[in-house]
């Protein structure tokens, strides 16, 4: 980075407003403007520090986003400020080397996102206020056919990070008897997620299907903590799997990427022997750095690794046979063929007494 900008860490001096500065990343210029703007105000961490944050962290966070169309979640005065989800890169005012990727939403409609080539483009979105990104599991030369498979563990009320540890146990035993390897994260809130690497042969649709196989097999051997009901009414206090992360247009934060909250955590990969002694706020913009500095990125095995995910869709063939199919989808998904009716089980429940 340029000898402009103070070292990691360390704050702004001074009351005056800081110029703008120009810093070299990954061979670039990227210009970092209003360097002093608090974007986390209850650490008074500033826009510099997420820029710093990010190029620390570049060998991880490339990992993650390399090749891979990603959504932005900006927040241009702050977190407590006005928030969007950008998914266009604009048409004017981009550096000429920032490189895009044409995704395709379940409606049909496109939108060419941001697809980072460099630690530059991460610099860049940093510069635009991003806080979070929200890569697809997809990479910008095939964004039909995902290559990165998805295991969200969503604690619901009444459990807590603890018990969605318990389940991502249960999701490692699982991944070891099929010789698959994942990886669990923090999700930088309460849950976990797990990553693995397949092969890109399968459309959104079969990915998705084969982790709502994997997902009811987790249920079934944890029917007192794991769920995969997708109505809220139905969950009870459980640990969701979130088997529609593998729908189309539905992304995750990534590992190494910053949250949106007063602690300013990050969604840190973590080894499976470490799982279950740490916590969420374990890992935050001040200690990630130094953590992957010293030891290294965990998921840098995973690309070693590809899965071919036959066996999860012979399951998902097996549950069709005994009459659990599929699962509804998102409310901003076009009806799929094969879904179960997509009304609140309550709700269908008081529709067919008034019908009888």
């Amino acid at each position: 980075m340029s000898s402009r900008l103070l070292a990691y860490g360390r704050g702004m001096v001074g009351s005056a407003k800081a110029a703008a500065v120009e810093v070299e990343v990954a061979g670039h210029q990227v210009r970092l403007s209003s360097p002093d703007r608090v974007i986390f105000p209850g650490r008074g961490f500033t826009k510099k520090d997420v820029f710093e944050y990010y190029v620390a962290v570049g060998d991880g966070i490339m990992r993650a986003l390399r090749s891979r169309p990603t959504t932005l979640q900006r927040f241009p005065d702050g977190i407590e400020g006005e928030m969007f989800f950008q998914k266009r890169v604009p048409a004017r005012g981009v550096p000429p080397w920032v490189e895009t990727a044409r995704i395709k939403f379940p409606s049909g409609r496109t939108a060419d996102e941001l697809c980072p080539a460099d630690l530059a483009h991460v610099a860049w979105a940093a510069q635009m206020g991003t806080v979070v990104f929200h890569p697809w599991p997809v990479r910008g030369a095939d964004v039909d056919r995902p290559d990165e498979m998805r295991i969200d563990l969503d604690p619901q009320p009444g459990t807590d990070f603890g018990d969605a540890v318990t389940v991502a146990g249960e999701v490692r035993a699982l991944l070891d008897e099929l010789g698959a390897t994942g990886l669990p994260k923090t999700s930088g809130g309460r849950g976990v997620h797990v990553y693995l690497r397949i092969e890109p042969r399968w459309t959104f649709t079969e990915v998705r299907r084969a982790v709502i196989a994997f997902a009811r097999e987790v249920e079934r051997r944890r029917p007192d903590l794991a769920t995969t009901a997708w109505w809220k009414e139905q969950r009870g206090e459980k640990v969701f799997l979130d088997y529609n992360q593998m729908a189309r247009d539905r992304t995750i934060a990534c590992a190494y990427s910053l949250r949106a909250n007063a602690r300013a955590t990050v969604s840190t990969p973590v080894t499976w022997d470490e799982l279950a002694d740490v916590e969420p706020d374990d890992f935050d913009l001040r200690t990630v750095p130094p953590r992957l500095a010293k030891i290294g990125d965990p998921y840098a095995v995973l690309d070693e690794t590809p899965w071919d995910i036959t066996p999860l869709l012979e399951w998902a063939e097996r549950d069709d046979r005994g009459g659990s199919g599929d699962l509804p989808y998102p409310p901003d998904h076009p009806k799929m063929p094969g879904e179960p009716k997509r009304v609140q089980p309550s709700r269908a429940r008081q529709t067919d007494g008034k019908s009888e």
